[in-house]
């Protein structure tokens, strides 16, 4: 088949991208190894939600009933139906992007791509069968997959992915987990909920070490209270599987060898790395991702590129607006526009949502700024919901008052996030923000409180 665009990779920015040039009126193919939606819809940011809302609401029932006044007696969990939950969230989605190629007259094709030569593509099914297609522009969203510690291989069982990990038959007694990025900070949060026993190890000083340090500390603070064990600043220097699952040395001072950790599971979750196909002299940057110029063109004529598999951020939402930006830029002349402000979430509680600078990056660019925070112990929808651990924090540019950066930690900070990122968008400064009327009793007014507290105009703190 010959088509007009050819995408490889049918994740958040392959599924994307298909659907926006098939609105275009092109015809469009779609190849995909595993399932439409790629790793977050089917092994990510879908069904880590899934298990995580499990988790909360284990935890808060068997935790803070009585805050409630609730009473259960043996209460108890099914790790089986937990897992089978997740996983039906998953394929419920997937059928639905499915769906939706088949809505857009898209030809979805499963198996491995390869390049014969710069227009042409080799698809080799599951069951060896080999098709070959050609296209006048293909678009590459082929993504990335977990790293792994040099010289320890996944197995499933003792050392796992993130993948691995949120399909374990069985609940493990204790886990390490290497790296408090998003995606170590979520697990730890969920193992911890079922009362495994969860240490997180981390070589930064802080977890969720790229958001703001105060929200950092909220976080660490909070896990340490709920009984994980948080080791920050160090880094592993041995780790091999043993009889009764992983151990692993720790860098202790000056070098030395310092404590040995053991535990029935260790999680890795220390980066990425990039899934290139084969088949083209692709230009990539030292970390192996492909680079792409101002229209995510690559040096190949006619290929193009979006998403994880062009670097940092590996985020889904970032992912889908680079193929959007390029398809409109591949068939309708449009200018891509750069990226400037994107939010970035993490689904632990408490949660955590950021857009824009931090104040430490605020400060090493050397810019003059206004902080407004708001804590949620004094939001009357917060105490109401019974969840006011956190806070809004707001920076704002001196002297016009743009935003230069927010940053939320605790209850819905996730959904909370979207207005700011408006607000950044539309170029609004403090006073527009807070001439908005926000509804009462709601969890938004931290924002608007926030906003005035920069000025010294807050009410209610």
């Amino acid at each position: 088949m010959h088509y007009d665009l050819l995408v490889i990779g049918g994740g958040p920015a392959g599924y994307v991208g298909a659907i926006r040039a098939a609105q275009l009126g092109k015809k469009v193919g779609c190849i995909e190894r595993d399932r439409a939606g790629g790793t977050c819809l089917n092994w990510g940011c879908i069904p880590t939600k899934a298990l995580l809302r499990n988790a909360e609401l284990y935890h808060a029932v068997a935790h803070r009933a009585a805050d409630y006044g609730l009473k259960f007696d043996k209460l108890s969990f099914d790790w089986e139906k937990i897992i089978g939950r997740s996983r039906q969230v998953s394929d419920k989605l997937a059928g639905g992007i499915e769906f939706l190629f088949k809505k857009n007259k898209i030809d979805y094709h499963r198996g491995d791509a390869s390049f014969k030569d710069a227009k042409t593509v080799i698809v080799a099914g599951k069951d060896d069968k080999k098709e070959e297609h050609t296209a006048d522009h293909y678009l590459i969203a082929t993504g990335t997959v977990a790293r792994a510690l040099p010289g320890i291989e996944f197995d499933g069982k003792a050392v796992l992915n993130a993948r691995q990990a949120m399909v374990l038959p069985k609940q493990p007694a204790s886990i390490l987990i290497l790296g408090a990025g998003a995606i170590g900070v979520e697990f730890a949060y969920f193992f911890n909920a079922y009362g495994t026993k969860v240490t997180l190890v981390e070589m930064l000083p802080r977890v969720l070490p790229v958001e703001d340090d105060e929200i950092s500390a909220v976080v660490e603070r909070a896990y340490k209270k709920s009984g994980v064990r948080v080791l920050t600043g160090v880094k592993a220097s041995g780790t091999k599987v043993t009889k009764k699952g992983v151990q692993m040395t720790l860098d202790g001072a000056d070098g030395k060898p310092g404590e040995t950790l053991e535990a029935e599971a260790l999680l890795v979750a220390i980066g990425v790395a990039p899934v290139i196909p084969a088949g083209l002299k692709l230009d990539l940057d030292p970390k192996g991702y492909i680079k792409t110029g101002a229209r995510y063109e690559t040096n190949v004529p006619n290929v193009y590129a979006a998403g994880d598999i062009i670097g940092a951020p590996w985020l889904a939402h970032v992912a889908s607006w680079e193929a959007i930006q390029t398809i409109e830029g591949i068939f309708e002349g449009h200018q891509p526009k750069k990226i400037e402000h994107f939010p970035g979430c993490t689904y632990c509680q408490p949660q955590v949502a950021s857009i824009g600078l931090t104040e430490r990056a605020a400060k090493e660019k050397g810019l003059k700024y206004r902080v407004g925070k708001f804590p949620f112990s004094a939001s009357g929808k917060a105490l109401a919901v019974g969840e006011s651990d956190g806070f809004t924090k707001i920076l704002f540019g001196e002297p016009h008052g743009e935003i230069l950066g927010a940053h939320i930690v605790g209850n819905e900070a996730t959904e909370l996030i979207a207005e700011l990122g408006l607000a950044m968008n539309l170029e609004a400064t403090y006073e527009e923000i807070e001439a908005t009327i926000h509804a009462h009793p709601t969890l938004s007014e931290a924002v608007h409180e926030a906003t005035g507290a920069a000025h010294g105009r807050a009410i209610h703190i």
